[in-house]
């Protein structure tokens, strides 16, 4: 489904997971902008039967079984952006930076022949291409330290580590 939750699924996640918390749930943002922290995710896909692992970024994408992976969740930098232009994280005042997430989630879904990010703040999803430019652009990615690549699979895909070629 377009949306497999609701922003009221992931509060109640989040009510769950910090059951004492009254004004502010460490699991959300303050603002309710829906910026939730990985453990809400993993949570909301344990409840669809799924697992969420987290990648090596020391090894080589090659060793990861593409036919028994769902799908992936990237958690990247966010460039804070004020109408057209980005803003470098150094350049905003410290203030504005607690009100903001400093990450980003962005997931990444094999829909056809083609693997798309299907991250929320582009206009449209955009095609990454086949198994080799996906492996490529994880290459990229696992370059730069503040990026961590969660793979998504099914708990027995979990349970027997077949995601990976070992």
């Amino acid at each position: 489904s377009p949306r497999a939750f609701t922003k009221q699924d992931l509060d109640a996640i989040c009510k769950e997971l910090a059951p004492d918390a009254r004004i502010f749930n460490p699991h959300k943002s303050m603002l309710g902008l829906g910026c939730y922290d990985v453990n809400v995710i993993i949570a909301a896909l344990g409840k669809k039967g799924l697992e969420v692992k987290w990648f090596d970024k020391r090894k080589d994408p090659s060793c990861l079984n593409l036919n028994n992976i769902i799908g992936f969740i990237l958690n990247v930098p966010n460039t804070p952006s004020y109408g057209m232009f980005a803003m470098p994280l150094n350049y905003i005042p410290v203030q504005a930076q607690i009100w903001s997430s400093q990450k980003h989630w962005i997931a990444i879904k094999k829909i056809g022949q083609c693997y798309y990010n299907l991250d929320s703040k582009l206009i449209s999803p955009i095609c990454i291409g086949d198994e080799n430019m996906l492996l490529q652009h994880f290459r990229q990615n696992s370059l730069i330290e503040q990026v961590e690549i969660l793979v998504v699979v099914a708990k027995s895909v979990a349970e027997d580590q077949s995601w990976t070629n070992r």
